[in-house]
């Protein structure tokens, strides 16, 4: 009987030993691991776990800090600015003795890259790109990382998530099936990598079917009048919690962003939501105003939605570029498939976020990067003439068709078929019914199949030139 105890004595004490040691192991989080991709030219927050008052040393090439753990264990330091590199090693090491070694380090641009179901869409047999077999075939790039954060949702901010970082090649983009990489993530950053010749590192973080208060967290939807009654309902905020706040404050250049299908009905909200989610993730991550590019829906016969509510949505995204500094917007009219809300050309919608990052991240101030954005209008008689944004070489239509998907209405409110016609810069409406006309409205409806662009092949946002009640404005 006593050595029975005495073993049970010995068993205790040693598990005693080893969840002190484990308690006191120095740890990471999952971003912070090997093969990752940290932010040239910023200040790299670099973060972790340990026993209260370790102390925490980090070498990384020439740097050597450290930093204290805080009461709750957390402890946090910051390295210099980093130029790019290759093939680097990091090591982390507690005053308790245990370290670790991040091994295969790269320093270039870190991208976030979020969204629902077309940002989440994969190289899976059941999703698929255009070509999508050849360009896994061509997948090979040691220097783009990708790292895909596990889809989950928590009622409070995670501390850590799951995921690693991969290279991208055939095997790793398919990893994890429908689960896995985000091909349109994989063009954008495949895009950037060959013009900047750097290392580029993505943030997937992505799942179908979600709302942007989902993306938002419960504080800044609480303390907005319009949004406050999305808070706590339908797992709002919960992959805020879950998928974006573990990721802060990892150093990054910026954020794309394809969503807004589940916002379709509650457009005139998505005004209100869209900017103060932007507004949310840039407060948190304490970067400044950093870039966030996102993409326009395409057209998409909504089964049992009202035509408009894509219209509007639409609307809502180009309300959200104007007036929210350093954004950027992908317009998709001319590649999508009103029969498929996942467009296929993924790659295009790429090279257009691409565009945009290069003209106006990167600095490249000769590119056109954005097809004709609705500027004004006058009146003169039985015509409405229409001036845009961003014409760039001239308008055009990109099919060399003549212009469609133009109505206009007079007081009535009442829209009919419009003739338009390019006159330089600018375009003319007329309809020989409506002898005083007041508006024009282009695509407005979710299965249009426009055709009017720069003669650069950028088309042009749906818009309208009333401000009438829209039918999601409640």
């Amino acid at each position: 009987m006593m050595r029975e105890l005495f073993k049970i004595l010995v068993f205790g004490i040693a598990l005693m030993c080893t969840c002190s040691q484990v308690s006191s192991a120095v740890r990471l989080p999952a971003l912070i691991s090997d093969n990752m991709v940290l932010q040239q030219g910023r200040l790299v927050h670099i973060w972790g776990w340990a026993d209260k008052d370790e102390v925490v040393t980090v070498h990384f090439g020439d740097q050597k800090v450290t930093a204290k753990a805080g009461i709750d264990g957390r402890w946090m330091l910051m390295l210099k600015k980093l130029k790019p590199g290759k093939q680097l090693e990091m090591n982390v090491k507690g005053s308790s003795g245990n370290s670790i070694t991040v091994k295969n380090i790269l320093v270039g641009e870190v991208w976030i890259c979020s969204g629902q179901s077309n940002m989440h869409w994969t190289f899976s047999p059941k999703h698929g790109v255009l070509n999508n077999e050849e360009e896994l075939a061509n997948a090979n790039y040691d220097e783009i990382r990708m790292f895909t954060v596990a889809k989950t949702g928590t009622p409070e901010p995670a501390e850590d998530t799951k995921g690693k970082w991969l290279t991208i090649n055939r095997e790793n983009l398919l990893i994890d099936g429908e689960n896995g990489a985000s091909a349109l993530a994989y063009f954008f950053g495949r895009n950037l990598y060959q013009q900047l010749k750097v290392p580029v590192g993505l943030i997937n973080s992505s799942v179908g079917g979600t709302p942007a208060e989902k993306w938002t967290k419960a504080e800044v939807l609480e303390a907005s009048p319009d949004l406050k009654l999305l808070s706590g309902k339908n797992g709002a905020s919960t992959l805020y919690n879950a998928m974006i706040a573990p990721l802060i404050p990892y150093a990054i250049r910026g954020a794309i962003w394809y969503q807004g299908e589940s916002n379709l009905d509650r457009a005139f909200q998505y005004r209100t939501l869209f900017p103060a989610m932007i507004s949310n993730w840039r407060s948190d991550w304490k970067q400044g105003d950093f870039p966030f590019g996102f993409v326009q829906l395409a057209p998409y016969r909504y089964k049992g939605q009202n035509p408009e509510n894509y219209a509007e949505l639409c609307e809502a995204q180009v309300m959200t570029l104007k007036s929210v500094i350093n954004t950027g917007m992908a317009v998709t009219m001319d590649i999508g498939d009103i029969t498929n809300i996942h467009p296929k050309n993924k790659q295009e919608v790429g090279r257009r976020l691409g565009l945009w990052a290069m003209a106006k991240v990167y600095g490249n101030k000769k590119l056109v990067y954005s097809g004709p954005i609705y500027k004004s209008m006058s009146i003169n008689k039985n015509q409405i003439t229409l001036n845009f944004e961003h014409s760039g070489g001239g308008l055009t239509t990109y099919d060399g068709k003549p212009l469609v998907e133009f109505t206009i209405a007079g007081q009535d409110k009442v829209f009919l078929p419009g003739k338009a016609e390019v006159k330089g810069n600018k375009i003319v409406v007329t309809n020989n019914e409506i002898t005083k006309p007041v508006a024009v409205r282009y695509a407005w409806h979710d299965d249009a199949q426009p055709n009017l662009s720069n003669k650069e092949g950028l088309p042009a946002s749906p818009f309208r030139t009333d401000s009438w009640k829209g039918v999601t404005e409640k």
